[in-house]
């Protein structure tokens, strides 16, 4: 089957559903969305066939039976399906609706019909196979996050240097947070993303949010690609990837940072955090407040 994709469907306890979202973007899955029902959660998570292999999502299994063991959890039922490209497309479409994220964000995709007029900041959007529709507990914090950082609300003055601030997204996914601070009113966003398909997804919602070109500038890379493309220090940092992958990229930080520089990081479980934070400490940063959503924290942190 051409362009086909594993659907696979876990029912699981809701108390699961951070740490099941956690280990399936760690597995590699592409997309994921919920249903909550009672106490129960169905969690369907999507990705390309060629990238996993019966014995890989036995080992899954595997994993999601351990995770559950480990937290005293019933252990989930999992299971998997091929499907092809386009009715992976609508199947999970059906399961994401618009999200109030924050008091100013609205995130609405972009294939149902014109959003009612509001007050809110629309961000439109359409993630595609990246990561990032909001959806998520790390998504949303740092959603929030940036709207403390950048967001003055409606008649209130804005700080000159926020107003003008340039911003490094690290690992940008759909391009979800680097539409959200431009629409807070950052001035420019450089975006970057190992993954080519999100480099695309990133580009697409910038067009599709009607934001100027030279807004977003978004490229194949991680923090060092950052160095190469920015002429001065950046303002800001977001990024919102795996734990690990924080502690191994923020040494590189170092190279595109300023003393007034800030920083929202997030993708982290609270069991996480600690090693996260030292090693934050430990290259320059200090950690200014700490924000919890069920499993998950997001750190805004400061340099010192």
């Amino acid at each position: 089957m051409a362009n086909s994709w594993w659907e696979i469907r876990i029912l699981c306890d809701s108390a699961l559903e951070d740490m099941l979202f956690w280990r399936l973007e760690k597995f590699g899955c592409r997309g994921t969305s919920s249903e909550t029902k009672g106490n129960s959660c169905l969690i369907r998570a999507y990705l390309p066939q060629f990238q996993a292999h019966l014995l890989d999502l036995a080992a899954l299994s595997l994993l999601i039976r351990q995770d559950a063991l480990c937290v005293g959890q019933a252990i989930p039922v999992v299971q998997w399906d091929l499907i092809d490209e386009e009715d992976w497309a609508s199947t999970w479409k059906q399961h994401w609706q618009p999200q109030e994220i924050g008091d100013r964000f609205l995130i609405y995709p972009a294939w149902l019909p014109p959003a009612e007029p509001s007050d809110r900041l629309l961000l439109l959007l359409e993630p595609g196979v990246a990561f990032g529709t909001g959806d998520h507990a790390t998504t949303q914090l740092c959603l929030e996050a940036l709207e403390m950082r950048l967001g003055a609300l409606p008649g209130m003055a804005k700080k000159e240097d926020e107003a003008r601030a340039i911003v490094a997204d690290i690992g940008c996914g759909s391009g979800i947070l680097s539409v959200a601070a431009i629409l807070l009113g950052a001035a420019k966003v450089y975006a970057v993303d190992t993954d080519p398909i999100a480099v695309k997804s990133t580009l697409e919602n910038r067009e599709l949010d009607k934001i100027e070109e030279q807004k977003i500038i978004a490229a194949q890379g991680s923090v060092e690609r950052v160095a190469q493309l920015v002429e001065d220090p950046v303002d800001g940092i977001v990024c919102n990837i795996l734990a690990e992958v924080i502690v191994e990229l923020v040494p590189q930080m170092t190279a595109i940072v300023k003393p007034s520089t800030w920083g929202i990081f997030s993708g982290i479980l609270l069991s996480q955090a600690k090693p996260v934070a030292d090693t934050l400490e430990e290259n320059g940063w200090i950690v200014a407040a700490l924000w919890k959503r069920q499993d998950w924290c997001c750190m805004n942190v400061r340099r010192s």
